[in-house]
């Protein structure tokens, strides 16, 4: 039997470029076209009557996506938006480079995703004017009680689905209940482009805004209505776009697939909790996120075992040392104790059988001390 100790390394990540993309990239190439032309406008229409709205606006990156959408939403100097502290940091950058203050809140014990009653607490606090909710580890918000707050606060609802291609609520498409969404195309996300974001919206003028922002030239060469940005997606990272998108549902499901393998193997552990997916919710799994409370030597017995992990994420926003020098920190309970305890999993659809029974003989075998 082969030591599972000197078989190759399982990566927690593993992007699935196939012949398409391949095939579309050299034909981008063949062009000489290589900014935003017909390869970003095919997956811009691809991806938007995907996730069920109308209009999409590629960008170079999920973080410019989200400054686009603020932006483009009218949110800017002196404005409040509520947002989770547990999450990557371009969600609350994006605010504040949009001119706008984050105003954290807690998250959902089970879920990790923004807590409800947290959210609304932060709102009769501080006020706002809007909600940036991320969907976290590929699993959607409660959107029921979320879209009671935003309607009972006459709030603009943005969507962070950098990590959530796919995901739904009760059947409807996480990018599609907001007033705007964005998504993100980097290399670990359930689908690629090599760098890319997109604004999604159903509001023509926000849309419009948005290309005006992504691209200055919009409205026609030296022509200038709105002060914008440089912030286009390429043809040659739009050409892995459809082929990307059409795969999406297939490899969603061997992530769930995966994802139900590892629970059912780990849901005795009395010192492991694996990822929960509440009723209605359709978890994508971008990341397969469990909590331990013994994290150290947890992780230390997988790198012996080959099996690559990671922590998402280590520390809270509000109490890294850039957002602490601009006053912010706050005390977030939940959110402090996932930091302490989460850790993701390989769980991405290139895993093979062999693959997934190492990571479940690697975490079935840990004894904790």
């Amino acid at each position: 039997m082969r030591s599972m100790r000197t078989a190759a390394k399982i990566p927690i990540a593993h992007p699935i470029i196939g012949d398409e993309e391949r095939q579309r990239v050299l034909e981008v190439l063949a062009s000489g076209i290589l900014v935003a032309d017909r390869m970003v406008r095919e997956f811009e229409e691809a991806f938007a009557a995907y996730i069920g709205v109308p209009h999409a606006v590629a960008t170079s990156s999920g973080t410019t996506a989200l400054q686009v959408a603020l932006e483009a939403l009218g949110i800017g100097e002196g404005d409040r938006v509520v947002t989770t502290p547990f999450t990557f940091a371009a969600t609350s950058h994006a605010i504040l480079h949009a001119g706008a203050r984050p105003v954290f809140a807690d998250v959902d014990p089970g879920t990790a995703n923004l807590d409800p009653e947290a959210i609304e607490a932060a709102v009769r606090r501080e006020g706002a004017k809007a909600l940036l909710a991320v969907h976290l580890y590929g699993l959607p918000c409660d959107m029921d009680a979320i879209g009671e707050t935003v309607r009972r606060h006459g709030l603009l609802l943005i969507e962070d689905c950098a990590q959530a291609h796919g995901a739904a609520y009760r059947g409807q498409k996480a990018g599609s209940f907001g007033h705007a969404s964005i998504f993100s195309f980097y290399p670990t996300k359930n689908m690629t482009t090599g760098e890319g974001g997109m604004v999604l919206t159903s509001d023509p003028a926000v849309a419009r805004r948005a290309r005006l922002l992504v691209d200055p030239r919009t409205e026609g060469e030296y022509v200038y209505s709105v002060i914008g940005y440089n912030f286009r997606m390429t043809d040659v990272a739009a050409a892995m776009g459809p082929p990307q998108l059409r795969r999406l549902d297939r490899l969603n499901e061997a992530r769930r697939r995966n994802a139900r393998a590892l629970t059912a193997a780990f849901s005795r552990l009395p010192w492991l909790a694996p990822p929960v997916e509440p009723e209605g919710a359709t978890h994508v799994y971008t990341a397969y996120t469990v909590r331990v409370r013994d994290r150290e030597p947890f992780m230390a017995h997988l790198a012996r075992e080959g099996i690559d992990h990671k922590v998402f994420y280590p520390m809270l926003i509000p109490h890294t040392p850039a957002y602490r020098r601009l006053g912010f920190d706050g005390a977030f309970p939940v959110a402090e104790a996932l930091t302490r305890e989460v850790l993701s999993l390989p769980v991405h659809p290139a895993l093979t059988d062999d693959d997934l029974h190492r990571v479940i003989e690697a975490v079935t075998t840990f004894r904790p001390r």
